[in-house]
C-alpha cells in the first residue's frame, strides 16, 4: 500500500448531506515558493475524499526536502482549490471555486482538510 500523502482532503455537500464526489481539486505549495513549481491534482472519489494526488513530483518527497530546509519556527503555506462551479453547475453557486490556504508546521506528519460545502456557503477545519 502506498504511503499516505502529507495532505489529504475531502468535501461534503451540506445540502444533500452526502459526500461531494467528482470535484476537481488542485494542491499547491505557496511558501516557500522556491521549493517547487509542481502542483498536484485529483478528483474527489465517491466518498468525497482525495486519498492520493497526481503530479510529476511526489508530494511526500517534496515535503521531506522542504522540511529539511526549513528553520525550526518556519512553516509551509499550502493552497487547496476546489472547482465548485463545475460541481454545482454554472450560475448555481456563489463560489465558482473555493481556495483554502493553510499553514503546515515542520514537525507535523499529516494534514487532513475537510470542506463542508453548499452553493451559498462553506466552512472548513483542521481534520485528523
Amino acid at each position: 500500500m502506498a504511503e499516505r500523502p502529507f495532505i489529504t482532503c475531502h468535501a461534503l455537500d451540506t445540502v444533500s448531506g452526502k459526500p461531494a464526489a467528482g470535484i476537481d481539486v488542485k494542491l499547491k505549495l505557496i511558501s516557500p515558493s522556491q521549493a517547487t513549481t509542481a502542483h498536484w491534482t485529483a478528483k474527489t472519489n465517491g466518498d468525497g475524499r482525495v486519498p492520493a494526488w497526481t503530479s510529476s513530483a511526489d508530494i511526500n518527497e517534496v515535503v521531506a526536502k522542504v522540511k529539511h530546509e526549513l528553520g525550526e519556527d518556519d512553516q509551509m503555506v499550502w493552497s487547496l482549490t476546489f472547482d465548485t462551479e463545475t460541481y454545482f453547475g454554472k450560475g448555481k453557486t456563489f463560489w465558482p471555486e473555493v481556495e483554502l490556504r493553510f499553514a503546515a508546521k515542520n514537525e507535523e506528519e499529516h494534514y487532513h482538510v475537510p470542506l463542508l460545502l453548499g452553493p451559498w456557503s462553506y466552512t472548513t477545519y483542521r481534520g485528523s
